[in-house]
C-alpha cells in the first residue's frame, strides 16, 4: 500500500540506500552497500566556485563488509566515486577498524566508536549502521539452522526486540506461548 497522496510539492533531494547480501564459497558472507544523494536543483559546495548541476551525484558511497555465520566481520571496505571534497575518498580506511567487531545488539554504538566522528566519513557510517539490519536478513536462512538465541533467564532473544516481538503481542502469543505476556493465547 502506498503512502497517502501528500500536497503540492517539488523534489529536492533524493538518497538512494541500496544493499545486498551474498555468500561465498568459503562459508563467510559478504553485504554490500551503496548510497547516493542527488540535489535536484543546481547546488554549490561549500567553497566551490561553481555549482554542481542537478542530479549530478553529491555523494556516491560503497562499501562491503565480510561476516561469518556468527555475524563476526573479517574485513570491511568502502569506496567513494563521489564526495563533495576529494579528500572525502580517504575516510573509507577507517573501515578497517571494523574488524573483529559483531554485528548484534549495539551495532549502531560499535560502528559508530569505531568508525566514526573524524575517524571516518558520516555517511558510510550510516550506511554500515543500516548494513547490519540488512546482515541479518541476509543470514536468514542460516541463523534458521542454529538453536534459537536465548538470555540467561531462557527467553528467545528476538522477544521484546521490536513492534511485532513485543511479549503482549499476537506473534509472541503464537511462536512462544511460554513467554507471551497475553491473557489470551490463540
Amino acid at each position: 500500500m502506498p503512502l497517502p497522496p501528500s500536497g503540492p510539492r517539488e523534489e529536492i533531494h533524493l538518497r538512494q540506500i541500496e544493499l545486498r547480501g551474498y555468500s561465498r564459497p568459503d562459508g563467510l558472507f559478504e553485504i554490500e552497500g551503496r548510497i547516493s544523494d542527488r540535489k535536484s536543483a543546481p547546488f554549490t559546495i561549500i567553497g566551490a566556485t561553481s555549482a554542481l548541476p542537478a542530479g549530478e551525484l553529491l555523494h556516491d558511497m560503497w562499501v562491503r563488509v565480510v561476516i561469518d555465520a556468527e555475524m563476526l566481520v573479517h574485513d570491511a571496505t568502502a569506496v567513494s566515486d563521489a564526495t563533495p571534497f576529494r579528500i572525502c575518498a580517504q575516510a573509507g580506511e577507517a573501515l578497517a577498524g571494523l574488524k573483529g567487531a559483531r554485528i548484534a545488539t549495539g551495532w549502531r554504538s560499535e560502528v559508530t566508536r569505531r568508525v566514526g566522528g573524524v575517524q571516518g566519513c558520516a555517511h558510510i557510517t550510516e550506511l554500515l549502521i543500516t548494513l547490519g539490519t540488512a546482515a541479518f536478513q541476509a543470514l536468514t536462512e542460516a541463523r534458521r539452522k542454529r538453536p534459537e538465541p536465548l538470555d540467561a533467564n531462557g527467553v528467545p532473544l528476538k522477544i521484546d526486540s521490536c513492534y511485532a516481538f513485543a511479549r503482549d503481542r499476537e506473534v509472541v502469543a503464537r511462536i512462544w506461548p511460554q513467554h507471551s505476556a497475553r491473557r489470551e493465547h490463540p
